[in-house]
């Protein structure tokens, strides 16, 4: 069975998680609960802290499953 990559966007950032690299460490959600939530569906909230401060917690993923890249603003 193959599970396929969820992204999540905002105007700044999306981030992609891919579930079959995942290794279950919990940390993003245990440093950045606020949008890396384990009980609520979607589980991954882009407004629970600023773009930077996510992409920083994405970075400290031990699996590599998380991953983000900036958007590219439409002038």
């Amino acid at each position: 069975m193959e599970i396929n990559a969820n992204q999540f966007s905002n105007s700044n950032i999306t981030i992609i998680y891919e579930p079959s690299v995942c290794i279950s460490a919990g940390r993003c959600a245990r440093e950045l609960s606020d949008v890396f939530r384990t009980s609520v569906i979607p589980w991954i909230d882009l407004d629970g802290a600023p773009s930077q401060k996510i992409i920083e917690q994405v970075k400290k993923c031990p699996s590599g499953a998380l991953k983000f890249h900036l958007n590219h603003k439409v002038a």
